[in-house]
């Protein structure tokens, strides 16, 4: 979401239909649940049922699907064949996986409709496509609601496919996890975008932000470990790092202490120990960490112990670079690391 301080010159540009806001936000109309672009020719919504976005991304993953009137995911005035194809595919089953035989299907080139998908609104159809399905599924994360069916009448035709989502990506039918081992998941909204916060009463045990890939493998691999379903909900761990999250974008905390479950192999939990050791505003490389484990030609598996932190920013698997002082890579996208890297250095 875009910064609190910019919503009412987004609302007043949305109630002018300004057109050189075109691109810059997009608004998420909490009463329909549809995003719109600026200019949007429909009835204007209350400022207090408006959520402002900077990325038609952003809005998909707070489970807004697209205004069948101003189209979003166009370009004004153009939206190509392909795109207008595959847009309204995924609104008929938002909770497919895309394969490729799928594209064949729909007589669709694939590497044709990521490019175009990428042209228009900077990202590709499958990840447009995991955004919807992923939206769906934290849709009542992030409204807090416990029964599922009763929030399902606004924008759907039916429940039937955010409950298959939430099955497929959560591991119950909402309806049947009353007297199963239960994790509560909540949609915690930071400076850098939406993440989830999943844990029981005794600690944390995944931190991610919603639009990082592979999210759904994560949730389902936690889900199978610890044997449990997830439901929406929060916990006494899940409260404290919101607050601790919050003190820490604010600079205000550089460590740390809601308890943590690490659920991973010896060396994985032995990697993710020499992460929490770095102090903020260092850096360390993949090899350096491999030679404080007492193993330096491990800095391959060091990097994808890296990788398998189920614990952002908590777990500072941002603090690891390139041995040439490259970035590297990171879970949350290159820019988040950018801006953490430069957040913790200030804060010295």
């Amino acid at each position: 979401m875009v910064p609190a301080e910019r919503n009412e010159e987004y609302y007043r540009a949305l109630l002018e239909k300004r057109t050189e806001y075109e691109g810059v936000f997009y608004v998420g109309v909490k009463t329909t649940g549809v995003f719109c672009r600026p200019t949007c020719p429909a009835r204007k919504p209350k400022f207090e049922n408006c959520e402002f976005y900077e990325t038609a991304q952003q809005a998909l993953l707070a489970s807004y699907r697209p205004c069948q009137r101003c189209r979003p995911l166009s370009h004004p005035n153009h939206v190509s064949e392909v795109v207008r194809q595959l847009v309204a595919a995924v609104e008929e089953n938002p909770e497919k996986r895309w394969k490729e035989q799928d594209f064949k299907n729909l007589s669709v080139d694939e590497s044709t409709a990521r490019r175009q998908f990428k042209k228009r609104f900077d990202m590709t159809f499958v990840e447009y496509a995991r955004a919807r399905r992923m939206g769906l599924a934290l849709k009542n994360i992030r409204s807090g609601q416990t029964i599922i069916d009763t929030q399902l009448s606004a924008g759907y035709e039916s429940s039937s496919g955010f409950r298959d989502a939430f099955s497929r990506i959560m591991g119950a039918a909402p309806t049947l996890v009353e007297n199963s081992k239960v994790l509560k998941a909540s949609w915690i909204d930071t400076r850098l975008g939406p993440m989830i916060a999943i844990g029981d009463e005794s600690a944390l045990y995944l931190l991610e932000f919603v639009d990082r890939r592979g999210l759904e493998r994560e949730v389902e691999r936690l889900r199978q470990r610890t044997k449990s379903a997830i439901i929406p909900g929060v916990t006494e761990p899940i409260q404290s790092i919101e607050s601790e999250l919050t003190r820490y974008f604010d600079g205000k905390l550089t460590e740390f202490k809601t308890p943590v479950s690490l659920l991973g192999s010896p060396f994985q939990k032995s990697v993710w120990e020499q992460l929490m050791k770095i102090p903020p505003g260092e850096t360390r490389s993949y090899s350096d960490i491999a030679a404080a484990l007492g193993k330096p030609s491990a800095y391959r598996a060091v990097a994808q112990a890296n990788g398998a932190n189920q614990l952002a920013i908590m777990i500072p698997c941002h603090r690891v670079i390139n041995s040439n002082g490259d970035l590297g890579g990171y879970g949350g996208g290159l820019t988040r690391k950018n801006w953490l890297l430069h957040h913790e250095k200030q804060g010295e």
